[in-house]
């Protein structure tokens, strides 16, 4: 049997309040600590951490991870950027998730493209 996948809400702290978001599928460790997404791996801030809840093993930076909600709003903060929804969970996060036809994306879509890129240091 293979690790625990789920979907999450993944959003960097590293510039600020608000910062560059994903919905992404992430892998849990055996023992659920360490959490793996595209290539990093993140572990608990067990409360340590000022609006984050994990940081990068790598880097140190930190993020907030937080399992998506149906009406969208799961950034901390309010911000207009759109989370970026990764192309292989796009199906059953707006179709189970969001409750709604994927073709309900091109309005994020749009807006993620719309909104100036910010220069940040979460990459990835």
């Amino acid at each position: 049997m293979g690790h625990k996948t789920r979907i999450m809400y993944i959003e960097c702290k590293a510039g600020g309040l608000t910062g560059a978001a994903r919905i992404g599928r992430v892998t849990y460790s055996k023992t659920g600590a360490t959490i793996y997404y595209r290539g990093k791996e993140f572990r608990s801030l067990k409360g340590a951490g000022f609006k984050a809840n994990y940081y990068e093993v790598e880097t140190g930076e930190e993020y907030w991870i937080s399992g998506p909600r149906r009406d969208g709003l799961d950034a901390l903060y309010d911000t207009n950027i759109a989370a970026e929804v990764d192309e292989d969970v796009k199906d059953e996060y707006w179709g189970q998730i969001r409750n709604r036809a994927a073709t309900s994306n091109r309005r994020a879509l749009v807006l993620s493209a719309t909104t100036s890129k910010k220069k940040t240091k979460c990459k990835g």
